[in-house]
């Protein structure tokens, strides 16, 4: 199994062992002092590093993550990593992500549209990884919009639901069809299904094209 990032680590909290990054609580998971429970089944990045999947993260990184919505992962992003830029659309969702910002100095929030990165282009620095977890139809797309954020070393990972691109097509054809349209601007690395935490989902890992 691959190495977890700096700030990352596995503890019994609560008499269950699962990851846990060292922060203040956002969502009312179980702590036990500093430490807080990163649950795989409410988090694709956590499924993706419980998995074993090489996804890079040493921890410190400069982060962009697509998909904030009200903070349950970007939160515990924030705990290991550096600056970490948050977007999200929906404007509900981001008062909760607000209040996860609080404490969390390096976790700058942005009420944006992934699909359109110029509205952030302007704030964004490079970034040694993008996060992505929307929902929606042209996730690839999404993914090749915000490429430019990435240094030539950086990290795609990304979370595709099949439900999401088309809800009646099998799931590995869709999963094919995101990773054909991504290597317009990507090198696959890797791919795991993130069962049995989230039903048709596939993480991948990938870098940005020379």
């Amino acid at each position: 199994m691959s190495d977890l990032p700096a700030g990352v680590q596995r503890r019994t909290i609560d008499g269950e062992r699962s990851l846990a990054t060292r922060g203040e609580p956002v969502y009312g998971e179980a702590t036990d002092g500093e430490w807080r429970a990163w649950n795989p089944r409410r988090s694709k990045l956590a499924a993706m590093l419980e998995s074993g999947l090489a996804t890079g993260l040493a921890g410190g990184e400069t982060v962009l993550y697509l998909g904030a919505a009200a903070g349950t992962t970007v939160s515990h992003v924030a705990d290991f990593a550096g600056p970490t830029y948050a977007v999200e659309f929906a404007p509900r969702p981001m008062r909760d992500l607000l209040a996860a910002c609080e404490t969390r100095p390096r976790l700058f929030p942005l009420l944006a549209d992934a699909r359109t990165p110029g509205e952030y282009a302007h704030v964004v620095e490079p970034v040694d990884a993008v996060v992505q977890d929307v929902a929606t139809r042209g996730q690839a797309a999404v993914a090749v919009a915000n490429a430019q954020f990435l240094r030539e070393d950086g990290r795609l990972l990304l979370a595709v639901k099949a439900r999401s691109e088309d809800v009646t097509a099998d799931p590995e054809s869709v999963f094919e069809a995101v990773l054909d349209d991504l290597r317009e601007r990507y090198e696959i690395l890797t791919t795991e299904r993130l069962e049995p935490s989230h039903d048709d989902h596939l993480g991948v890992v990938a870098r940005p094209r020379s």
